[in-house]
């Protein structure tokens, strides 16, 4: 078997792209989009069409100016998961703008719009899961609209701090960012990091044991990998979103792999529980520089991108 194929037998294996076609290909479980993914595959004639139906549905709307902007924009992420829908058996993780990140009723009513958008499409919500960014805000967020129904993937998370928040609000599932732990460390200390050394590995390991040892059900989707060896690392999560490049790499190898994560084992390891309050969560996130340095980044370049495509479409209106 190819190591993808092995990989699936521990971990389900979630295509990291707004490519329909890698997709295709790699058969994952389930999809996840950002902002910058959904503008690089709106720039591809391919998937333009997408982008001209949101703007034709729109251009006769009595709506005007940022209000139809932002119609036209919910409505583009909702057609391209509707399409990834038709390609993976699973769940499409659809993203609320990441200038609400600190805006816990925006989060909210944001959620609950794109959901209700996908409920008219005749999608059931156990379909889709709503990306909020792992502020203390986005957190509380996501916490209102489990106790609804609506599953949540907590996104830029880079620290023990946010996912205990996470696991102790009930958030169905949460994507520890594994690159940029590492891009950080890399050019912070001037070394590398291979294998179990890599320090975006060693957070998602850390992270992954606590939920297990403790019982928690919150979900563990390890996310943005910078090469092969951070997934064979984690074989065994319970989750791994790939991009289509390194799920390229996983299916043309042949090298044994092995489970790196284990539930059970977890149970057995000697683990302090931490605090899960608003002062702890603030106190212990502040503690950590890589964690702040690249939650705020996240935010920032999500934000960034919401406006290139929201200029995409005003250019087509």
């Amino acid at each position: 078997m190819n190591q993808l194929d092995q990989l699936k037998q521990y971990t389900t294996v979630v295509a990291d792209t707004g490519d329909f076609e890698a997709m295709k290909a790699y058969k994952p479980q389930d999809a996840t989009t950002n902002p910058s993914l959904i503008l690089q595959a709106s720039q591809k004639a391919e998937y333009k069409s997408l982008v001209d139906k949101a703007v034709a549905e729109y251009k006769t709307s009595s709506l005007t100016g940022a209000a139809k902007v932002e119609a036209i924009m919910d409505r583009i992420l909702i057609l391209f998961g509707l399409e990834i829908l038709k390609i993976v058996p699973g769940r499409v993780s659809t993203e609320v703008d990441a200038r609400l990140s600190f805006d816990i009723q925006g989060n909210v009513d944001k959620a609950r719009h794109l959901i209700s958008m996908y409920e008219k499409e005749g999608i059931g919500r156990e379909r889709v899961l709503i990306k909020i960014a792992s502020t203390w805000e986005g957190i509380k967020a996501a916490e209102i609209l489990q106790k609804e129904g609506i599953n949540c993937n907590l996104t830029l998370l880079f620290s023990l701090a946010q996912a205990v928040a996470c696991a102790e609000g009930g958030i169905k599932l949460i994507s520890p960012f594994v690159g940029r732990i590492l891009d950080w460390y890399k050019k912070s200390t001037g070394q590398n990091y291979e294998g179990a050394e890599d320090p975006g590995v060693q957070s998602v390991t850390q992270i992954y044991n606590y939920y297990k040892h403790f019982g928690y059900k919150t979900e563990v989707m390890g996310a943005s990998f910078r090469n092969k060896g951070e997934i064979t690392e984690l074989a065994g999560c319970d989750l791994l979103t790939i991009s289509p490049g390194l799920l390229g790499e996983l299916q043309s190898s042949e090298e044994p792999l092995t489970q790196k994560l284990n539930a059970e084992n977890a149970k057995s390891l000697k683990i302090e529980r931490i605090g899960s309050d608003e002062k702890t969560f603030r106190w212990l996130f502040n503690e950590d520089a890589m964690a702040t340095e690249k939650t705020a980044e996240g935010i920032r370049n999500f934000g960034k991108d919401i406006v290139k495509l929201e200029k995409l479409i005003e250019a087509s209106l």
